[in-house]
């Protein structure tokens, strides 16, 4: 573990496995950005734009299409870019998982958290039937306990909201669940809803972003590091939003 990882860990005290593990999907649970890259390549091979490079569009799928499509059309002005949404997810339903793969760890930890009666939802801006076509693909149609999408709901992350409902789905209080994501958004959204996070520090992330002043509960470098329970913030450290 980093010192800072372990400084993290401190603030929230040393608990064990939560009750109820929610995700995020793309840059937590799934290295999603190759398909992302496929897509935007298609899209831009269509506009007789040479091919992107994989370093460039990484560090903003987190963000969602109009980042990545920011990051892939500088040129194109914002309405512009706007206007391309829906074509970069109908070319993305078509990339769906055909270059993507789980974290390493990820399988790991979640097996870890089945063993010990834990269970484990999504949480994503994804949209929802997008998301749903992962599950298969995954093996996970069982084992999911809950999936939010960015659509599923009135709101999305940072709102509270998705994170709300999740429990309320799964019927564990917030304070049994524990947050994991790799953007600040995900952060936020847990801090809002007043259940406990994690900054997963193996995902996408722009240059100088910090994630220790998103101020999430823990912070965790690689997903295995999930399979041990001192590695979970439980119970929380009471806060002021």
């Amino acid at each position: 573990m980093t010192g800072n990882r372990l400084q993290a860990q401190a603030r929230a005290g040393q608990g064990g496995f939560p009750r109820a593990a929610l995700f995020d999907l793309d840059g937590t649970l799934l290295d999603s950005a190759l398909d992302m890259l496929a897509t935007a390549n298609r899209l831009r091979g269509d506009r007789g734009i040479a091919p992107m490079a994989l370093a460039e569009l990484r560090p903003h799928v987190s963000k969602g299409a109009r980042a990545m499509l920011a990051a892939a059309f500088p040129q194109i002005a914002q309405a512009g870019r706007e206007a391309m949404v829906a074509e970069f997810l109908a070319v993305y339903q078509q990339e769906l998982g055909r270059h993507s793969r789980l974290f390493d760890g990820v399988e790991t930890m979640l097996s870890a958290l089945e063993r010990h009666g834990a269970v484990w939802g999504i949480v994503t801006n994804k949209p929802e039937y997008l998301a749903r076509q992962i599950l298969p693909q995954l093996g996970w149609e069982s084992r999911c306990a809950v999936l939010i999408g960015g659509d599923t709901l009135a709101e999305k992350k940072p709102h509270p909201l998705p994170l709300q409902v999740a429990a309320e789905r799964i019927g564990i209080a917030i304070d049994g669940c524990v947050y994991v994501g790799d953007d600040e958004r995900d952060i936020v959204a847990a801090r809002a809803a007043g259940m406990p996070s994690i900054a997963a520090l193996w995902g996408y992330r722009l240059d100088g972003e910090q994630p220790q002043s998103w101020q999430p509960d823990a912070m965790c470098e690689l997903p295995q590091d999930l399979a041990e329970p001192a590695a979970w913030p439980t119970p929380p450290v009471p806060r002021t939003l």
